[in-house]
């Protein structure tokens, strides 16, 4: 079983709303409406107000990142953060979102870190616990690769549609979470772990103090996942083996090594 996710945000753009303009034939012409007085955009006025950034010392931070949102450090240097977004399903109104309200970013950062979590397990799992074994019907050697890239098209097509359908559960899950919640609802929260009315299989209860901090190296861990599954992704590619493969002959000991004198020209 491997899987291998990649994800990406989308980009800015600016309001502009041109003056309107009536007439009429015959009758006394109508006043022509105010034109509204044009001003900055909300992501130029973020950029106006832009202050240091922690994450990256040489450059700065627009004002919507503020420090205030669990794991901000000011990294966001094609200024995602200046436009806002909301949920795609909830009409114009709802996927404009609010400027300076990152709930939204918030989400996909933690959906896509999620996954690649679960990806980068793909990627190393398989060669380090073995494969599944195969059957008559799929093939003996159907999830024998344990190089993820190749093994995506070698599994049997049946093997593909349980984890797609299972993952649109989980999303139409996550969608009525949303609703239901509306206004109150916590970027990420699927309802799993410690609170009432909540499935938590490990009975986790943490102070308040000690799950902001587990909420902290989630988010970190995310990161870390988005950027180490790319990695393992580009080096699968490119070397047509899997991770563990690599790790293994890079850990390993040449054969010249083992020979007494191998140091020395061939012959003495």
């Amino acid at each position: 079983m491997k899987l291998a996710v990649a994800a990406l945000f989308v980009g800015s753009a600016a309001a502009y709303q041109a003056p309107t303009m009536t007439f009429s034939l015959g009758k006394k012409k109508a006043a022509a409406a105010p034109a509204k007085k044009s001003g900055a955009s909300p992501s130029a006025a973020a950029w106006a107000n832009a202050g240091p950034s922690q994450a990256l010392p040489f450059a700065t931070a627009p004002a919507t990142l503020d420090g205030s949102m669990l794991g901000d450090a000011g990294f966001d240097p094609l200024g995602f953060s200046t436009t806002p977004v909301g949920p795609w399903f909830e009409g114009d109104d709802g996927r404009l979102g609010q400027i300076g309200d990152l709930s939204w970013y918030r989400e996909a950062e933690l959906i896509h870190g999620r996954i690649a979590q679960v990806a980068v397990v793909g990627f190393i799992a398989p060669g380090l616990f073995g494969t599944l074994p195969g059957n008559e019907y799929t093939g003996f050697d159907a999830y024998s690769n344990t190089n993820p890239l190749e093994a995506f098209s070698q599994v049997p097509g049946a093997a593909i549609l349980q984890i797609f359908l299972f993952m649109t559960y989980l999303e139409i899950k996550r969608i009525n979470i949303i609703r239901e919640e509306g206004s109150s609802y916590m970027p990420g929260d699927l309802r799993i772990g410690q609170g009432e009315g909540r499935w938590n299989p490990f009975g986790l209860d943490y102070t308040p103090e000690e799950y902001e901090e587990k909420r902290l190296q989630e988010l970190k861990h995310c990161r870390l996942a988005m950027i180490g599954v790319f990695g393992l992704w580009a080096q699968a590619l490119a070397s047509g083996v899997g991770i563990t493969d690599q790790l293994g002959a890079g850990l390993s000991t040449p054969d010249y090594v083992a020979k007494a004198g191998y140091f020395l020209p061939e012959g003495i």
